[in-house]
């Protein structure tokens, strides 16, 4: 399982980087932290652009081609939650997984 990329600063929100490459996620589940609010930064490396979209976090954001845009999620409930790059529903999906700091490992 391939984990995102993550970065901390002191009390600042964790920011977690997701790339879209040849219409898929580079990585099928991205591990966050429950109930902390984060930001997640989109990069498209492709041409085309893409929508990322999930009904359960309630976003859905446009990332023009060869282009980065981010969007804030949570506070999150230990779960998973599915993402989604709507313009390739077939290969573009993932889940967010939001679990305990203690089980985390970074």
């Amino acid at each position: 399982m391939a984990l995102a990329h993550v970065t901390f600063a002191s009390d600042a929100v964790p920011t977690f980087t997701i790339d879209i490459t040849k219409h898929t996620f580079d990585a099928e589940v991205m591990v966050v932290p429950a109930n902390t609010k984060i930001k997640l930064i989109v990069h498209n490396h492709d041409e085309t652009a893409e929508e990322i979209e999930s009904r359960t976090l309630k976003i859905k954001k446009i990332i023009m081609g060869n282009s980065a845009a981010f969007v804030f999620i949570g506070p999150l409930p230990e779960g998973d939650y599915s993402i989604i790059g709507a313009f390739n529903r077939r290969t573009a999906t993932g889940v967010i997984r939001a679990q305990s700091k203690a089980k985390i490992s970074y």
